[in-house]
């Protein structure tokens, strides 16, 4: 069985700057893992990068065993919730939610709006949030909306970044159980950023560590004492 996702010797450069330095790390199928590490250290990039939004530079990138740009017809396999929850403001809660759906699958509006609907049940939003538009709903309501649409193809492969960002504990709590019962019920393998350390060593498998462009340490939890160097043990556990 191929690996999830596979990054091999990947560098980026802006100008003079490699933000992405020679990372490589591979995801076996139905597994959880969190990149955290100091701001501007290229964690979300890396998925602009694994989602071909950003070309990069040098290396190799494989989901589900198609590589390089081959990569990209697996993409209906693939959610994504994006940092800022990109949601179009111009369309209603249904639409943001089913616009994959109606335009790659060409499917019916009403069988759209079915999914909708139950995709927003399943995040926990009332129906009368069906035809609000973004700017109408709380940033909460807005992070379970961006979610809605990232699972709205049942993935195999959720890539979220920073999905509690700016949430009360309640809601981070509900984000979280909203993305570890789709990887119960889906077996999905997850790639997440976060800068919220209490949510990395809870809800993950395991963890990057990268700084400077590079992976400096990777593994559980459990492992971090007896692999991680201090500064990684004080980032993360402190």
């Amino acid at each position: 069985m191929p690996f999830a996702i596979s990054v091999e010797n990947i560098t980026k450069s802006f100008e003079e700057s490699r933000i992405i330095d020679d990372v490589s790390f591979k995801l076996a199928p139905g597994t959880s893992t969190v990149i955290v590490g100091p701001a501007a250290s290229g964690k979300s990039l890396l998925l602009k990068c694994i989602l071909g939004l950003t070309s990069i530079d040098s290396g190799n990138i494989s989901i589900n065993g198609l590589t390089g740009r081959n990569r990209l017809k697996e993409m209906n396999n693939v959610g994504v919730m994006f940092q800022e929850n990109a949601l179009f403001d111009s369309l209603t809660v249904w639409e943001n939610i089913a616009f994959r759906l109606i335009s790659q699958k060409r499917i019916s509006e009403e069988t759209a709006k079915s999914i909708a609907r139950e995709k927003l049940s399943q995040v926990h939003l009332k129906n009368d949030s069906f035809y609000k538009y973004p700017a109408e709903l709380s940033g909460g309501m807005q992070k379970r909306v961006s979610l809605a649409r990232a699972l709205v193809t049942d993935p195999q492969i959720l890539l979220i970044d920073e999905p509690t960002a700016g949430l009360d504990p309640i809601l981070t709590t509900v984000i979280c159980n909203l993305i570890e019962a789709h990887k119960s019920k889906f077996g999905s393998t997850i790639l997440a950023v976060t800068s919220d350390m209490g949510v990395a060593r809870e809800k993950y498998d395991q963890m990057l560590y990268i700084e400077n462009g590079t992976i400096q340490w990777s593994g559980s939890l459990e492992s971090l004492q007896q692999t991680g160097t201090e500064p990684v043990k004080e980032f993360i556990l402190e």
